[in-house]
Formats: C-alpha cells, structure tokens, sequence
C-alpha cells in the first residue's frame, strides 16, 4: 500500500494543514543567503569591535560576536532563504546546533590564525576577520541548504 501525503504526516506526528510554500531557486537562495549574510556579518563585525573597544580579549570578542551573527542568520535564513525545509523540530535544531559548533570552531581558529600568520599592518584584524567568516560561510550556506535545512523529496 502507498501512502498519501497525509498518512505520512499522520505518521510522522506532523500535521499538513497547509501547503509548504516551494523554496526559491538556488540562485535566490544564495541572492537572500548573501543579502542576510551581509547584514549578519555587520551585526558579527560591529559587536566584535565594540567588544574589542571594552577591551575584552580578542578572542572571546570573536567567539561572542559569532554567536551573535550566526544566531541572527539561522532565523533570518529559516524565514525567507530555506522556506521549503521549515519543519522545525528537534532534528533540525539538533543539525543546527552541531553545524554552527563546528563551524564556531573553524571561525574562531581560522580567525586566530589570519591574525598570527599576517603581517602587523593596520588592517590586520579586519582582514582575520574576513577571511575567517569567508570561511564559515560558506560551510554554512553548504550545510544549511544540503543538510539542515533539506527539502523533502517530492
């Protein structure tokens, strides 16, 4: 016997009210993943350096500022970016979590290693700081589409 759409919601535990609006093109969703991404990066920069102007220590101002950006891009990219995928639930919030642990990880290391292996210029922290969330980005975006935030197969 196959089963409808409803018996697997049924199934599941999930109800199927309302039809699931289809997730924009990859090149819209990379369009609003970099539209959000830039704004999340300037909430991520902007804490990271007033945090460093307190004189916190440069790399709990990173790891702080991270979280700050990528807390931010995970709502803003569940809303209008991965719209298809939007089941919530504890699998998804458990991907997430693990993703933006890994990736906090790679930020952070990425980010302290720029600012030990370039020169002392003036420019020095801000660019660290780019090529680390370079980084993390795109492991996210990859993450996020492919994994996270999956569509169901029709």
């Amino acid at each position: 016997m196959v089963a409808t759409s409803s018996q697997d919601s049924q199934a599941s535990g999930t109800r199927n009210d309302a039809p699931r609006a289809a997730s924009p093109g990859l090149l819209a969703q990379i369009s609003r993943f970099v539209l959000i991404g830039g704004f999340c990066a300037l909430v991520d920069f902007g804490l990271y350096w007033l945090l460093l102007q307190a004189g916190l220590w440069v790399h709990l101002a990173k790891a702080l500022s991270f979280v700050a950006g990528t807390t931010t891009a995970y709502f803003l990219n569940r809303r209008f970016t991965f719209t298809a995928a939007q089941k919530g639930g504890a699998g998804q919030l458990g991907g997430f979590m693990l993703l933006y642990t890994v990736t906090f990880f790679v930020n952070v290391g990425t980010n302290a290693l720029a600012l030990h292996l370039l020169p002392d210029l003036r420019w020095q922290v801000a660019i660290a700081w780019v090529v680390a969330q370079g980084t993390a980005t795109t492991i996210n975006f990859i993450m996020l589409k492919w994994v996270v935030f999956r569509e169901p197969r029709a």
